[in-house]
């Protein structure tokens, strides 16, 4: 099957930003604490192609390592909330019982609150560091993959096969790892793909907050607010930077549409492992 032209460009767009993220000390220009005072908010040019910012450091050089943070809060993010909500869903579906009705009792109190403002409370609680808003991020984020995962476990032990295993003897957790888990795999990867999303947009939410990471390690979130003061007269300061956000998320989410397509029950059949 041809790749479509946005898978194929949220790919490269995908690929681009984690290369500029581990390569950040030889792609970037300038050192992005350097300052410039006399040249401050400087437009785009030859030797600084995205401008200058309030402190007259190179915006380009910035954006290349805040695609450090934002990136690696998603990735921690992701697999850390991943790894927890699944270990919960999958307990929860497989046990079922009061195991069950306890586990998502629990979800339900976290699904009261609204998740970016328990991250805001959480945070400011804790105080603003790197630590504490993937700390945070996590606390909210794995009741969506607990939810997801016990669903398909409560749908994957009922069906033939798992049936069959039992009926041959097997017991216990070896059906839950050899039968149904290597079958929610292919789902849970679409939605860790379009979780990271979520998590770089919450993130640079923090930031733009001032609760995420702190000065003078660059932040896309916090780059964008100090844009706020210079909308008029330095546009290039808050533009630059949505723009990688944009991107980055539009990116992921491309991938992840073109996950949820490949892995269709009606385009694919059911993997199964025995």
């Amino acid at each position: 099957m041809t790749a479509r032209p946005p898978v194929v460009i949220g790919a490269g767009l995908v690929a681009l930003f984690v290369l500029a993220a581990i390569l950040a000390p030889v792609l970037a220009p300038h050192d992005p604490a350097e300052q410039n005072l006399a040249r401050r908010l400087e437009s785009p040019s030859a030797a600084h192609p995205l401008g200058l910012d309030e402190l007259g450091r190179d915006i380009l050089s910035r954006l290349i390592f805040g695609a450090r943070v934002s990136l690696g809060v998603g990735l921690a993010v992701v697999l850390l909330s991943g790894a927890i909500g699944s270990l919960i869903g999958a307990a929860s579906g497989f046990l079922g019982g009061r195991v069950d009705a306890v586990l998502m009792r629990v979800s339900d109190v976290f699904l009261a609150f609204p998740g970016i403002l328990l991250a805001i409370a959480l945070v400011a609680v804790l105080g603003p560091a790197l630590r504490h808003v993937i700390l945070a991020l996590v606390v909210i984020g794995w009741v969506g993959y607990a939810r997801l995962v016990r669903g398909q476990v409560l749908q994957i032990r009922e069906m033939e096969f798992v049936a069959a295993a039992r009926a041959t003897g097997v017991r216990g957790r070896l059906v839950l790892l050899r039968h149904i888990l290597p079958n929610v795999l292919p789902t849970l990867t679409v939605q860790l793909s379009l979780g990271m999303a979520g998590a770089i947009l919450a993130e640079a939410s923090l930031s733009f907050l001032g609760l995420g990471i702190q000065p003078p390690t660059p932040s896309w979130g916090a780059m964008i607010n100090a844009g706020r003061s210079h909308l008029l007269d330095a546009p290039h300061l808050g533009l630059f930077p949505g723009l990688a956000i944009l991107l980055t998320v539009m990116a992921l989410n491309y991938l992840g549409d073109a996950l949820v397509d490949s892995l269709d029950p009606r385009e694919r059949r059911l993997h199964i492992k025995q």
